[in-house]
């Protein structure tokens, strides 16, 4: 008789990529001609993402330029949780917090529309900030893999341990 195959539901962010995105966002601000002397300035710092402008629109625009550059490198932007420009002194402040791993509420979201809508074989278990799904069949996978994908979640998903 074969072992289960399964699969591990996660929501991880690419650090790699991520410094990337942040340090190209920094040249470009640095470099580019709306920014010159505008005191803009993007840090990451532990888990968020701290930009700093003289103005809100700058802050805004800063914010932008990191967004766009998380796209180009693949880092989704469900990771992010960028508030509004807050006031501090003469300075606008944007905290945007990153968000990594699935919450047990969000677990339990994923694991009922698999038990709902997906092939009888599939099974689910929560195992800390992931969701491992096992079943026999490799194709109930799969099809399990395409429906989580479409189920347009708040919160990015990745599939590892694939076996």
């Amino acid at each position: 008789m074969a072992a289960d195959a399964s699969f591990d539901v996660t929501s991880k962010i690419d650090r790699m990529e991520l410094d990337n995105a942040i340090n190209q966002a920094i040249r470009e601000i640095d470099t580019r001609f709306d920014f010159k002397n505008t005191g803009s300035k993007i840090e990451l710092e532990g888990e968020k993402i701290l930009i700093e402008a003289d103005t809100e629109e700058r802050a805004k625009a800063a914010l932008d330029v990191v967004k766009d550059k998380m796209i180009k490198r693949g880092v989704s932007l469900k990771h992010l949780d960028a508030g509004a420009p807050q006031l501090s002194g003469k300075i606008y402040k944007i905290a945007a917090p990153l968000k990594e791993g699935i919450s047990t509420e969000n677990a339990k979201k994923i694991a009922k529309l698999v038990r709902d809508e997906g092939p009888k074989s599939v099974k689910t278990q929560i195992q800390g900030d992931e969701l491992r799904v096992t079943s026999k069949s490799r194709d109930d996978l799969q099809a399990t893999m395409a429906m989580i994908k479409d189920g347009g979640w708040d919160f990015a998903v990745q599939f590892t341990n694939f076996r």
